[in-house]
């Protein structure tokens, strides 16, 4: 009786095998073959799943944003049974920083895919924003529950708030990657800021 193949399966070992390879040698140098041979299946196979390099690389954007949400919510697990919102926060914003293998994968990928996006068509007309617009939204609503909770300064302006920390995660987040500083630095400067904003609980 012939093995019954799971198809999610397969795509995901095909779209893992796309972020090693992205992550080693940059996304513009990504093609189906390499990808093929790095998940050790047939570039037919690929090309059965995905079609075209475009078809690829859209899903492999969807696969790294569903990976970093799973990530987030394992760090907020672990803050405890009801973290609060500066935990929350943090978790986003520390698990976001290229700290290990995976998360620096993510971190160099995602960035090509933010060039990319902005030259090529397929991507451009993906909703790549998308992402980063939930996050402000995610962080948003935390520092919201914070500033009605008495917990941060008065006049707290709160999107500019999440933009502003948001920023200053990738932007940390980059310099880590480029060996400017270590993950410790930037986990400090980022726990500094948070110190600024729930003065009572830092």
């Amino acid at each position: 009786m012939p093995k019954r193949v799971d198809h999610e399966e397969r795509r995901a070992q095909i779209t893992e095998a796309l972020v090693r390879v992205a992550g080693r040698r940059g996304l513009h140098a990504v093609g189906m073959r390499e990808v093929a041979a790095e998940a050790g299946v047939s570039l037919r196979l690929v090309q059965y799943y995905f079609e075209t390099k475009e078809k690829l690389l859209l899903h492999g954007l969807q696969w790294l944003t569903t990976r970093l949400s799973s990530r987030i919510a394992d760090r907020v697990r672990a803050a405890g049974e009801a973290p609060g919102p500066r935990a929350v926060i943090e978790a986003v914003l520390l698990e976001a920083l290229p700290t290990d293998e995976e998360s620096r994968a993510f971190h160099l990928v995602h960035t090509a895919y933010a060039v990319l996006a902005v030259t090529d068509e397929a991507l451009a007309a993906q909703p790549f924003i998308d992402g980063p617009n939930a996050a402000e939204d995610a962080l948003g609503d935390q520092l919201e529950r914070a500033r009605e909770a008495g917990l941060t300064p008065p006049g707290l302006e709160v999107r500019t708030e999440a933009i502003s920390l948001l920023a200053l995660s990738a932007g940390l987040g980059t310099s880590v990657l480029v060996g400017q500083r270590t993950p410790e630095a930037a986990t400090a400067i980022l726990r500094h800021h948070l110190d600024r904003l729930f003065p009572n609980e830092s």
